[in-house]
């Protein structure tokens, strides 16, 4: 199964479909950013520690691979994705933050190119236009908060930093198969948890609905990142990236079945047009896997 060409679309598709309703339970929680990053590092970086020494057979040599410049590169990438994300939501137009996010496939595509001269299908940077369309209609239709040029111009640099450590992430994984995924990703969740703390101060940190950061943070977090890491083994780091989209759009979605914020009908046009494009972009990588494989056996019976 692990050696079938769909298999890392496959297991993109279910760790971006496990994330979408991440966004929902940080509203449920009712918390400040730093707070919010705090609870988040805490039980995502515990879990994941958690599952790495129940089924890690080589310790050592992971901790070994924790030291290596790759290693260090994961770490430091799930730090600031954790620490830019919340501190973006925090303190700037959520609309901002999210269309600069939007452009995780094409960081993605240009550090694969430049640092593993991994070419990118002109199928994949048509959908990668088309997504981030999408994605931009939805959310600037969808914004109605008033805030200062500042705020804006902080939250779009916040969101693209955010799309660039997913992005390097995925590529160095794709790149370094051996490094211990859980441990990295854990290490990293911990420090930004750790500085989510000493920001926001242990006597506050119990404000707020801190069962809404468990679910996510031992639950939809690690395995959403889990499924998402280890499918840029098997897959372009673009095409990763690409499907990691649907949170930014489904993610509204059970935000207005939680909590009742209707979607505008920009924001569903937007939404409309980006699941159609990833359809169909997954439409025809399988019909390309098919000509592959059908290509493949014509030879070998030949």
């Amino acid at each position: 199964m692990r050696g079938h060409p769909a298999f890392g679309l496959a297991l993109a598709a279910f760790g971006a479909l496990t994330l979408t309703p991440d966004a929902m339970f940080l509203r449920l929680s009712e918390m400040s950013g730093p707070q919010m990053m705090g609870w988040r590092g805490i039980f995502m970086g515990a879990s994941l520690l958690m599952i790495w020494a129940l089924v890690s057979r080589r310790r050592r040599a992971d901790l070994a691979a924790a030291g290596t410049g790759a290693g260090l590169a994961i770490v430091a990438c799930q730090f600031f994705n954790s620490t830019l994300f919340a501190l973006g939501i925090a303190g700037a137009p959520v609309a901002m933050v999210l269309f600069g996010v939007a452009t995780t496939p094409i960081f993605a595509a240009l550090f694969a190119w430049v640092l593993l001269g991994e070419r990118t299908a002109r199928a994949t940077w048509i959908t990668i236009a088309v997504v981030t369309t999408g994605i931009g209609i939805a959310v600037l239709g969808g914004s109605g908060a008033v805030a200062t040029a500042g705020a804006v111009v902080f939250g779009a640099f916040a969101g693209l930093g955010v799309a660039a450590m997913l992005a390097m992430n995925f590529v160095v994984l794709r790149a370094h198969p051996q490094l211990p995924i859980p441990l990295l990703i854990g290490l990293g969740a911990l420090c930004a948890g750790a500085a989510g703390v000493s920001v926001t101060g242990p006597a506050q940190m119990p404000d707020g609905n801190v069962w809404a950061i468990a679910v996510t943070g031992c639950i939809i977090l690690p395995t959403s990142f889990m499924a998402l890491s280890f499918a840029s083994r098997y897959t372009a780091a673009a095409n990763v990236s690409l499907l990691l989209l649907l949170e930014t759009v489904l993610g509204p979605v059970w935000v207005w079945l939680a909590l009742g914020e209707a979607m505008t009908p920009m924001m569903l046009l937007g939404g409309a047009i980006v699941v159609g494009a990833i359809a169909l972009y997954l439409m025809h990588a399988r019909r390309a896997v098919r000509r592959g494989i059908a290509k493949t056996t014509n030879l070998a019976a030949k």
